[in-house]
């Protein structure tokens, strides 16, 4: 199905990046839509929980990782289409995250799940098999997958709320602002006429079905 044209209305937030490590003030993203250098991340803070941060900092990088996969996939089909300009920004900034969470990784000593290969492939061909669909398709994936990836953010921040906000400062405010930019990704989607999608309930369903699995899965091995 081909894609419907739509104007690229891509929200000025888009356009800025906040420094994870120097502040809550903008960046504005350099000339030409390259994305800025994430910060050094300190080495990880003593007598931190483990096992928690450990499935944490692990999944949320998988969680990333296939994300770029995924959108990846959607610019192979529709990335000369109206809808590229606002598949290619929040493609953007899910490589910002990646780039965080694999500082994160290596200063926490996590390692990734063994499952990258496979979230490699399955990421893309979700992404690329979405966008077949046309606009509306790809839109409704990235409604489906940000509302999951933003809902297992949220209890995360529960967990690490309850465990010591202090001591977990630093990861809080990345988890928060990821957090808020995967809503942002959801309210795209919708604003780009995602729920327009035939089947658009069975598709949702079962693509948070997926997440749900890939987030158990990853978090564990």
């Amino acid at each position: 199905m081909a894609a419907v044209a739509v104007a690229p209305a891509v929200r000025p937030s888009l356009g800025l990046r906040r420094c994870l490590r120097c502040g809550p003030g903008p960046r504005a993203v350099p000339a030409g839509g390259a994305a800025p250098r994430p910060c050094s991340t300190r080495a990880a803070p003593r007598g931190i929980d483990r096992p928690v941060i450990d499935r944490i900092i692990r999944v949320d990088h998988a969680g990333e990782y296939g994300a770029n996969r995924i959108y990846a996939g959607q610019m192979a089909v529709l990335g000369r289409s109206s809808v590229g300009p606002v598949i290619q920004q929040m493609w953007d900034q899910e490589k910002d995250h990646l780039k965080k969470f694999n500082e994160l990784m290596v200063a926490y000593r996590v390692r990734p799940t063994v499952l990258l290969p496979f979230w490699n492939v399955a990421g893309f061909v979700l992404g690329a098999g979405s966008a077949l669909l046309g606009k509306k398709g790809a839109m409704a994936c990235t409604v489906a997958v940000e509302e999951s990836i933003s809902d297992h953010y949220n209890n995360q921040i529960r967990t690490l709320m309850e465990e010591d906000p202090e001591k977990y400062k630093e990861l809080l405010q990345v988890i928060k602002q990821f957090r808020d930019d995967e809503r942002e990704h959801h309210d795209i989607g919708i604003e780009h006429d995602a729920e327009a999608t035939p089947a658009y309930s069975v598709l949702k369903t079962a693509i948070q079905l997926g997440c749900k699995a890939a987030i158990f899965l990853s978090e564990r091995i």
